[in-house]
């Protein structure tokens, strides 16, 4: 077991990808804490998961990302009954009002603000301390397509993602003197709620071309939860251990052979988000 013992929090883990790498962990040998702002979805998760993990600790609070002192409270109520906190997972998100950036709802745009970019500060900062004190931990962002490409009518979430994509180089960089690990996973597209919002809103507020594309996942299938799930476990294990500072694809990386490479990782900007000059691509402009 690769997580045998480990203590996690799992944010927005009541449902999607987070449902899935909580499953994970725990088949791993982790005891997990979620969260969710849903407490009925969150309740049935828990309990679900209890009836496959009988041997492993598994909790569920209520708790919005956004808000300080509810995160202040899950973290500390996990640390009550889990004693120590080794992993945390920062999969909560949501994409947020869909249309031309000018005519979308400023509060709504805000929101996503509040929940992807602070919805990662807000859990970090309480969890540091105590990663901290041990000497070690672990924490695995959830990055999404909006950190790599612009998502037309979908702004405030690539906005955000880009943002906590850079927060996660940022932590990494202050953390490395306390062995703590900080890195961010792409996992593909995945066919969750997200896509339903999509398909939802429709091809006149998000485009054609990415309401089809959402159309395919939904009727073919999309990228698997499992290949996300799987780096998350292999970003909580003791053999990522170094590796730090990343932005790693679920589905084009070789992400289960990494820690080969990690003195090489270590001081490259492979795997980062980074600005390209002209003889990146071969030409000299000056």
């Amino acid at each position: 077991m690769k997580l045998k013992g480990i203590n996690a929090l799992i944010t927005g883990g009541s449902q999607g990808l987070g449902k899935v790498i909580a499953e994970h962990y725990l088949r791993e040998g982790a005891n997990v804490a979620l969260c969710a702002r849903n407490e009925k979805e969150l309740n049935a998760t828990r309990d679900e998961l209890c009836a496959k993990f009988p041997a492993q600790k598994i909790l569920s609070k209520p708790c919005d990302v956004s808000n300080e002192t509810q995160v202040k409270d899950f973290v500390a109520f996990a640390l009550r009954e889990l004693g120590s906190l080794d992993d945390l997972v920062l999969n909560a998100g949501i994409y947020g009002p869909m249309g031309p950036t000018e005519s979308v709802d400023l509060i709504e745009w805000r929101r996503v603000i509040d929940i992807n970019l602070f919805g990662v500060l807000l859990p970090s900062r309480a969890v540091i301390p105590h990663f901290k004190k041990a000497g070690r931990g672990k924490i695995v962002v959830l990055s999404g397509g909006g950190a790599t490409n612009p998502l037309p009518n979908i702004s405030a979430y690539a906005a955000s993602k880009a943002a906590v994509v850079r927060l996660m180089e940022t932590l990494a960089e202050e953390l490395k003197p306390h062995h703590v690990d900080v890195n961010a996973i792409a996992p593909g597209a995945l066919n969750t709620r997200f896509v339903d919002d999509v398909l939802a809103a429709g091809p006149d507020k998000v485009g054609v071309a990415f309401f089809e594309k959402n159309k395919q996942w939904k009727e073919k299938g999309a990228t698997s939860l499992d290949l996300g799930a799987g780096l998350a476990v292999y970003l909580a294990s003791s053999e990522s251990n170094g590796i730090t500072g990343k932005l790693i694809s679920a589905q084009w990386d070789p992400w289960a052979k990494l820690h080969e490479h990690r003195d090489e990782l270590s001081k490259s900007d492979i795997y980062c988000l980074r600005r390209l000059v002209p003889e990146d691509r071969g030409k000299k402009w000056s």
